[in-house]
């Protein structure tokens, strides 16, 4: 027993020793206040599916939103439907095993109609009774609409006029097929094998359960989800910035283009009003750009699809989008700067094309104020941050802003706590410094969480590594904000987080912990917990 009481007083002890090299340091004063510790404000404003799933739970066929990428198999065959090519002529079913050619993306008309993309983009369409079906047309309407009865996975496929999709012996789809299929082995029944259905963003909801349902999931949620405590939270622990994500669409709101809903500019309105009461900044990102730019949920993508990039039209909107916030805001004293574009895509988005964007977003906001800081985040994927010093996008009070997660790659997955503070300190905190010397923007950790792929770690080691984050991140001379403020996933819920002590904070700007004695303190702490369990 006593053996055992001493184990765990020095497990104290090294956990003391933590708390003791947390010391505060001066930093940079940026627009009236210390260096940017924030907190963004995910899954609000433009709905992320993970962050809060319940959010989807009514919708019916929910397994069949916008984006979902389905095969279908003839059960009479036991092949799959194939658009050869990935799309540009009919449809065959003669494929005994399925890969890109024989998934399509499905579009939402309603909860039992759909539209079927090809890999090419073109959709499925049918003439009428007795015509093959082909993956030829450019853009939905009636004669690409189809009707889907379901039996568990099986379904049958039918046209408006009530012919029902078939395979015949030839390998060929026609809509030949007459009467009531029945559920057995017969040319109208398919399985459905669902292969993806990640995407659950803004676009998915809508236009899953429809306006008006819609709009009573939404607006439940925008008054609920964040509201003026969780300022005063953010504000007694230390936070100064709120980094707020948003959609295209608050430009036209109360009335944005379907099937997205009004109501967010209202709740941003009322964020810079909780930000003045709690002594806050705010950041208003564009999280969500039309056609989107990344393919993400978090984009508003509707299947997947980049293509924002390749549409001036897309292009010139964001452009009106980042008019109407400078507009708005620019005088408000909540506001310290206005984020361009959400994590664009390093290989769909061209270098050029997103240069061009960010300088005349840039001017736009200048139009406005010459003191916000104008943010331009850096490309995802393999990109480098340094591309943007070398652009001379803009001259005065801008900012690249890095997102700095050990996740999402194969690279992170066998890495040990110690490894990933190692990688903390070797990786991130050497590009932090080189990007801090360079001459051009100021340096943002827009987003970082206290999560990792280590299994079955202890609460000592998710706040070692949290210190080491903390460490580097308030290295960068802007600062840094939190992914993100309430998630369903709890060490990625920063309230969740301080509430249980898993990331420690204090009223410093940063912490100053030597490095080898972080690791010391952490390896100690785990020796004694495996020896006591």
């Amino acid at each position: 027993m006593e053996l055992v009481f001493w184990r765990w007083g020095v497990v104290v002890f090294c956990m003391c020793l933590l708390l003791l090299f947390t010391g505060a340091r001066s930093d940079e004063i940026l627009k009236g206040i210390s260096k940017v510790r924030g907190v963004n404000l995910g899954g609000w404003l433009v709905v992320e599916g993970w962050i809060k799933p319940s959010l989807f739970d009514e919708i019916p066929n929910g397994d069949l939103l916008d984006g979902t990428q389905a095969q279908f198999k003839s059960v009479m065959l036991q092949k799959f439907v194939s658009a050869a090519n990935g799309g540009g002529s009919d449809v065959t079913v003669d494929q005994s095993a399925p890969s890109s050619w024989e998934t399509l993306k499905i579009w939402r008309v309603s909860d039992s109609e759909f539209q079927f993309r090809t890999l090419g983009g073109q959709f499925l369409t049918c003439g009428g009774e007795w015509e093959s079906i082909s993956a030829t047309a450019e853009s939905p309407s009636a004669t690409e609409t189809f009707h889907i009865e379901r039996n568990y996975d099986r379904v049958h496929i039918r046209l408006s006029s009530g012919t029902y999709v078939q395979a015949t012996s030839t390998n060929q789809l026609v809509a030949s097929y007459q009467g009531n299929p029945g559920w057995d082995d017969n040319a109208a029944t398919f399985q459905m094998i669902i292969v993806a259905n990640d995407l659950h963003g803004d676009y998915q909801l809508a236009n899953g359960y429809g306006q008006d349902k819609a709009k009573e999931i939404l607006s439940k949620h925008r008054k609920n989800f964040i509201t003026q405590e969780d300022f005063r939270f953010l504000s007694v622990n230390g936070m100064n910035t709120v980094r707020i994500p948003v959609g295209w669409w608050i430009a036209y709101d109360p009335d944005p283009p379907a099937p997205f809903i009004g109501g967010s500019l209202a709740a941003l309105d009322n964020a810079f009003s909780w930000a003045l009461t709690y002594n806050l900044k705010c950041i208003i990102d564009l999280h969500a750009a039309p056609g989107s730019q990344n393919g993400m949920e978090h984009s508003a993508s509707r299947d997947g699809s980049v293509d924002w990039p390749g549409s001036p039209e897309s292009i010139s909107q964001s452009l009106d989008v980042i008019d109407f916030l400078a507009s708005r805001y620019a005088n408000h004293p909540s506001l310290l700067g206005i984020e361009l574009l959400n994590e664009p895509s390093a290989t769909s988005v061209p270098f050029d094309v997103l240069t061009s964007y960010y300088s005349k977003g840039y001017q736009i906001v200048r139009k406005y104020t010459s003191t916000a800081y104008v943010i331009f985040c850096q490309r995802i994927g393999r990109a480098s941050p340094l591309e943007l010093y070398q652009a001379n996008i803009g001259v005065s009070n801008t900012v690249v802003d890095l997102h700095y997660y050990n996740l999402f790659d194969d690279f992170y997955v066998n890495l040990t706590s110690t490894d990933n503070i190692n990688f903390i300190y070797n990786n991130r905190e050497s590009e932090v410094q080189a990007l801090n010397s360079a001459n051009g923007p100021l340096v943002f950790i827009g987003e970082w969480v206290n999560e990792w792929n280590v299994k079955n770690a202890s609460k000592a080691a998710y706040q070692a590594y949290g210190m080491a984050q903390l460490d580097v991140y308030s290295k960068s001379s802007f600062g840094w904000s939190y992914w993100t403020l309430k998630n369903e996933r709890k060490h990625w819920d920063f309230e969740w987080n301080i509430l249980n002590n898993y990331l420690l904070l204090d009223s410093s700007a940063s912490r100053e912990i030597p490095r080898k004695l972080l690791l010391w303190m952490l390896f100690c702490t785990s020796l004694y917990l495996h020896q006591i369990a």
